[in-house]
């Protein structure tokens, strides 16, 4: 009978334990960015970021059109997340820039991470090489992370071919952490 109530009051522990870290307001998931839903309205932004300032792109308010920009700043300041949304009849969020290093995947992934730490949790699908940085798109994820060229060796910071994921030092710090909702 002990080894019953023992079974069973672990399994509650584990499933608080569980419930609780779904909770975390700076938990990043497929569907979630903090208490941020994919299905979440813009219009409820004020009451999901209730604590935190909500600031729209001015110039399209004054025209009478949905803000496509938003900024979402903790009340000291710090930019938490910049947020657009698409334009349609009921406006959702549609790409979310993150900016603030508590924020992580529930893979352990956040802004504070490497390429390596990226490579370990993901299967990467596709780089992309632009101007100034490389793209990074995982596979089975609608997460992407950005990393400075200066975080590469010399010869391939100006270079414009593609760059193989061989060719990305472990080292190397995400810049950017996105995650585009469709």
């Amino acid at each position: 009978m002990k080894k019953i109530n023992t079974v069973v009051i672990l399994a509650c522990l584990l499933a608080l334990m569980q419930s609780c870290e779904k909770d975390t307001p700076y938990l990043i998931t497929e569907d979630s960015v903090g208490p941020l839903l994919k299905t979440s309205p813009v219009s409820e932004l004020e009451t999901l970021f209730a604590s935190d300032s909500i600031v729209k792109d001015t110039t399209n308010l004054n025209i009478g059109a949905t803000s496509k920009k938003i900024e979402v700043f903790e009340k000291g300041g710090k930019h938490l997340l910049t947020l657009t949304s698409n334009t349609d009849s009921i406006p959702t969020i549609e790409n979310i820039r993150i900016l603030d290093k508590r924020y992580a995947t529930n893979k352990g992934i956040g802004l504070q991470s490497t390429f390596k730490d990226i490579q370990k949790q993901y299967t990467i699908k596709k780089i992309v090489t632009t101007l100034n940085s490389i793209v990074i798109f995982p596979k089975e994820s609608n997460l992407y992370f950005t990393i400075d060229k200066e975080e590469l060796p010399s010869n391939l910071r100006f270079s414009a071919s593609n760059i193989e994921a061989v060719q990305i030092p472990d080292e190397a710090k995400i810049k950017y952490l996105m995650m585009g909702w469709e």
